[in-house]
């Protein structure tokens, strides 16, 4: 090993002052990128005329984190707080956050004619998880068409449908404010106890989880359903996730309502079709959006439970989702299937499971669990909570999910910055790990194999 010199480090000092980059990898740079944009959004939302009161700048600073890392806690409620400057500069902030500053800057180089050097390259594929450069552009400009088709779809049938309680222009603006918040699977919401007034309106509730599904699925996987519209010429990885999202998404759903609907609080009061509506737009939101119709502080532990591990496993790769993601959970649950019953190769849908991703898989899961545990610790230590509503608090923001038993609003200075800290991580973390592991050398050095007792 080398060991650094001043010369070197005057080397390296005179390349950056010639080309003006910092040779950084790609994960640093998009944290860093992301950074900056919670920055300018905490500035902007720190403005006098950005909300209706004075606000405190760590509070500018946990709405900016929350809506770039498209989480949607809040410790001020947006509609009475924020003025309408402000609310347009959080949705903008959930925008460039769910899609990604990668998106709009390929599709801006694209657009203007310009090449990519290597080093853009590099950012691009690792946050549209690609493999070939040559899928950089079309992924790109996919993602922009698909998100906006549906964000423009959803924005017309809230708009239509919300003109007969607002005026045009109100039910207009909301309906774009959510539509945004929906697909990007961000819980902000400009309505008293977030969409608590809709709870048996199947118009909005049906159009809303639409918007979640499709932003949680995935991009590659929305532009494979379009381009090939026939179940036996999608890749496996599609067929995966859409076998998955609905079997997630109707298991919750099953057990929400069979667990609250005695429950007065939430379920009980309502009819079959109330209680039908509701218990889908929680099993739905759950997966990292943060919309609620019911008060979920009132929720029984063992739903509260299922709602957690829903959101622990989030949404699909190249999303708007977070969480472990399904495509991992279905890997783990498929090699602890080969394990049981004694089969050399993990297999899903035909095809095998190379051991490289099954690793990375388990390391996924892993390192969520501990960023989970370490966060559920610092924070029994700043809050005397109640525990389960703690640990809902954390997975919730490691998830970037969004949804809280009334806990947020409440936390003391230490634990908004620790939840800051934690959906950066929760956005941001597993990009970073995934990019450790693929740039990992292989080492050629040979170990003798030794026997560990395991279970």
């Amino acid at each position: 090993m080398r060991n650094w010199s001043p010369l070197q480090g005057y080397q390296s000092y005179k390349r950056i002052r010639r080309t003006g980059l910092l040779r950084a990898s790609p994960p640093i740079v998009l944290a860093a990128g992301f950074l900056v944009l919670i920055l300018l959004g905490t500035v902007l939302l720190a403005l006098p005329f950005a909300s209706t009161h004075d606000i405190s700048l760590l509070s500018a600073f946990f709405m900016a984190t929350s809506a770039v890392t498209v989480t949607g806690m809040t410790v001020i409620d947006p509609a009475v707080d924020l003025s309408h400057f402000g609310q347009i500069v959080l949705i903008l902030l959930v925008q460039l956050g769910g899609l990604g500053f990668v998106t709009f800057a390929v599709v801006a180089a694209v657009t203007l004619g310009k090449r990519m050097t290597l080093s853009h390259q590099a950012l691009a594929l690792e946050a549209f998880n690609q493999t070939s450069v040559s899928k950089i552009h079309r992924t790109a400009l996919s993602v922009f068409r698909i998100s906006i088709i549906i964000e423009l779809a959803s924005c017309v049938i809230l708009t239509l449908w919300w003109m007969k309680d607002y005026p045009f222009v109100t039910a207009l603006y909301r309906a774009i404010f959510h539509s945004i918040a929906a697909f990007n699977n961000s819980g902000f919401s400009l309505f008293p106890a977030s969409l608590a007034q809709f709870v048996d309106d199947p118009v909005t509730v049906l159009t809303i989880t639409s918007c979640i599904i499709l932003g949680g699925l995935g991009f590659s996987v929305l532009s494979d359903a379009g381009i090939k519209r026939k179940w036996a010429t999608l890749l496996p990885y599609t067929k995966i996730m859409l076998i998955g999202t609905l079997a997630l998404n109707l298991l919750g759903f099953a057990a929400i309502w069979l667990l609250e609907f005695p429950n007065p609080d939430t379920l009980g009061h309502l009819d079959w079709g109330g209680q039908a509506l509701a218990a889908w737009m929680q099993s739905v939101t759950t997966r990292t959006a943060g919309f609620t119709t019911i008060d979920i502080v009132h929720m029984r532990d063992s739903s509260t439970l299922v709602m957690m591990l829903l959101m622990f496993i989030g949404g699909g790769s190249l999303s708007t989702a977070s969480g472990i993601k399904v495509g991992t959970f279905v890997i783990l649950l498929a090699a602890a299937w080969s394990y049981v019953f004694h089969r050399k190769e993990v297999v899903l849908m035909g095809r095998s499971i190379s051991p490289a991703t099954v690793q990375k898989s388990l390391a996924l899961l892993l390192v969520t669990s501990a960023l989970v545990f370490l966060g559920t610790l610092l924070m029994t230590i700043f809050e005397h909570k109640p525990f389960i509503s703690i640990l809902f608090e954390v997975i919730s923001a490691v998830s970037t999910t969004g949804l809280t038993r009334d806990l947020t609003p409440h936390l003391s200075t230490p634990s908004q910055l620790l939840v800051a800290v934690l959906m950066f991580a929760g956005r941001l973390g597993p990009l970073t790990l995934v990019y450790s592991i693929a740039t990992q050398r292989r080492s050629r050095v040979q170990y003798p194999e030794a026997e560990f007792q395991v279970g």
